[in-house]
């Protein structure tokens, strides 16, 4: 699941990235060199020319890996199915800098999935392991662009809170274990 590394590569063509911190969507050119520091989730963490960024897994192909495939539901998916295909989703997201998923770090507040016209509609509250870390935006736009691929999905909604503040203790045992903490 975890994976470090600084292996080279180069683009095989264009490729959406978000920029770390930012988050900003930007689209780095075919034939680009850098280094894959990080993949986890099916996400992949970059290092082009003193700039990080994260490819998502459904781009790995640019750089030359598999990707993973798309969530799917059940025929006659139910709320429940759907709920928890969204849940699946936000566990293979990332902080660039921790190899922990935001929800066994316990920074998911509430995952409410409501039924709309011809689909759902999501909404996140989350919160960062500090309220300076600047990775908030990188982790919304992560989490949004993943929970997007769940068929049914029609819109999503992720805001960051601060209210209650995170600790250690909001962590489940794995991600304790994962970072020294156990």
């Amino acid at each position: 699941m975890y994976s470090l590394t600084s292996e080279p590569f180069k683009l095989e063509r264009s490729v959406d990235a978000i920029t770390v911190p930012t988050g900003e969507t930007i689209e780095l050119p075919a034939g680009i060199v850098g280094y894959i520091t990080q993949a986890l989730g099916g996400s992949f963490t970059v290092f082009v020319d003193g700039s990080m960024f994260m490819i998502l897994g459904h781009n790995a192909d640019a750089l030359g890996k598999e990707p993973l495939p798309p969530p799917t539901l059940p025929e006659n998916a139910s709320q429940k199915d759907v709920e928890e295909a969204v849940w699946n989703q936000l566990r293979t997201v990332y902080d660039p800098e921790i190899p922990v998923n935001i929800v066994e770090l316990g920074l998911v507040y509430t995952c409410e999935v409501e039924p709309q016209d011809n689909g759902y509609h999501v909404a996140i509250e989350m919160t960062l392991t500090a309220p300076g870390c600047g990775m908030g935006d990188v982790l919304l736009s992560d989490a949004k662009t993943k929970i997007k691929l769940v068929p049914e999905i029609n819109d999503v909604a992720c805001q960051i809170v601060f209210d209650p503040p995170w600790d250690q203790s909001m962590m489940s045992d794995e991600a304790k274990l994962e970072t020294g903490m156990l």
